[in-house]
């Protein structure tokens, strides 16, 4: 039997290891706040630049000198997968569900007789598709020493994504993140970046009023040529911030 100085060593120690728990949970729920606050918050700019881009592209009658981001190379063969995983694990099947939906696009599309190439944003994520899709992976990024995300980061995965594109690497590009709803339910979602998907925009107003008239300088050609590369980093930013709250 325990003596008396030892059961109170014993609380000691357990009150003590209460007050580090609950030190961690209010440190954990403040960057889940963060966390979800920032990804909450890009969804609308996203949003509205695919509603801006199905504006300007609707204004832009000839497809001929239009560009490729836009319309694409006129081919389909050739698939990039960007795949936006973690660089830790220990955090339930956020991984493998992105790596999942991934791999049966992946697996489709060769079944198709397409060119698979995977470019891997995060450890986990190449981890898990190296078992059985090794071969497709032409690269990866690893993030491991940054602690939060930033624009920055999205912008390098998208210069690297144009400069393969440039170099007529790939046809279709795909982002492959996992969009966040709660605490406990996160969504694996795929989106096409490449050519862009750009949303229908109808002719006049939702409320029955005549639709605003707008002129453009520079070209509508050259505005979309512009917004269309921003948009390819806006996508992928969004998706890292979606990711890091889910």
């Amino acid at each position: 039997m325990a003596s008396l100085k030892d059961m109170r060593t014993r609380i000691a120690s357990v009150k003590a290891t209460r007050k580090i728990t609950k030190a961690m949970q209010m440190v954990a729920a403040a960057k889940l706040r963060r966390a979800q606050e920032a990804a909450l918050a890009a969804r609308p700019y996203a949003e509205r630049m695919d509603r801006m881009l199905g504006g300007i592209a609707r204004r832009v009658t000839s497809r001929e000198g239009a560009s490729p981001l836009l319309v694409g190379t006129g081919k389909d063969q050739v698939h990039l997968l960007v795949v936006m995983s973690a660089e830790r694990g220990l955090c339930g099947g956020f991984n493998s569900n992105i790596a999942k939906l991934a791999r049966q696009d992946a697996n489709r599309l060769i079944r198709e007789g397409k060119t698979v190439k995977i470019l891997c944003v995060g450890r986990k994520g190449a981890d898990n598709l190296r078992r059985d899709l090794n071969r497709y992976i032409v690269d990866r990024v690893d993030f491991r020493s940054i602690k939060q995300m930033s624009y920055a980061q999205a912008e390098d995965v998208a210069k690297r994504v144009m400069t393969m594109f440039a170099a007529g690497e790939f046809d279709v590009c795909t982002i492959y993140f996992s969009e966040f709803k709660s605490v406990i339910a996160q969504k694996p979602t795929a989106l096409q970046l490449i050519p862009a998907q750009v949303p229908e925009v109808k002719a006049g107003a939702a409320d029955g009023k005549a639709e605003a008239i707008h002129e453009y300088e520079p070209s509508e050609e050259e505005i979309l040529s512009e917004l269309l590369e921003r948009n390819i980093a806006t996508q992928i930013f969004r998706g890292l911030l979606e990711n890091a709250a889910s």
